[in-house]
């Protein structure tokens, strides 16, 4: 199945800089491991609070990112959340909504363990982006 995957998809997720240093044999195992999604404008992603681990890399359309009632970020093409939760079993710590129509690729904690086992590469620019984000939180601001 991974071999059959279009070589414009395996672009657009070099493209997402969460997997820009991602070998080609790792982001077919990325796309194999995700599951693709479409959403409608105003669903809710995930919930304040809530338990679920999945993470959610955007490929199309636009989302809002929410902290105890106030706008602190608009996700993008190519942004991805809910790396916290599926890093460390914590309550999710905003809401994110789709302020468009989107499409998404989501990764369950244990298709996540699995791809990062093969490409470490995933688990580094994860890392930096948490770090750019608690970074941001502290200044006040994420930055997107």
């Amino acid at each position: 199945m991974a071999r059959g995957i279009p070589s414009q998809v395996i672009r657009h997720f070099r493209a997402v800089p969460m997997f820009g240093s991602v070998s080609k044999r790792g982001i077919r195992s990325i796309v194999s491991a995700a599951t693709e999604i479409d959403v409608r404008a105003g669903r809710t992603l995930v919930q304040q609070g809530g338990s679920d681990r999945d993470l959610f890399v955007i490929m199309s359309g636009t989302a809002e990112v929410t902290k105890d009632g106030k706008r602190i970020a608009t996700l993008r093409p190519g942004d991805f959340f809910g790396e916290m939760a599926l890093l460390h079993k914590a309550p999710r710590m905003a809401t994110v909504t789709a302020r468009t129509d989107m499409a998404l690729m989501v990764l369950g904690a244990r298709e996540f363990q699995v791809v990062v086992e093969r490409e470490p590469a995933i688990a580094r620019r994860l890392l930096e982006a948490m770090a750019q984000r608690v970074r941001s939180t502290e200044r006040g601001a994420i930055s997107h």
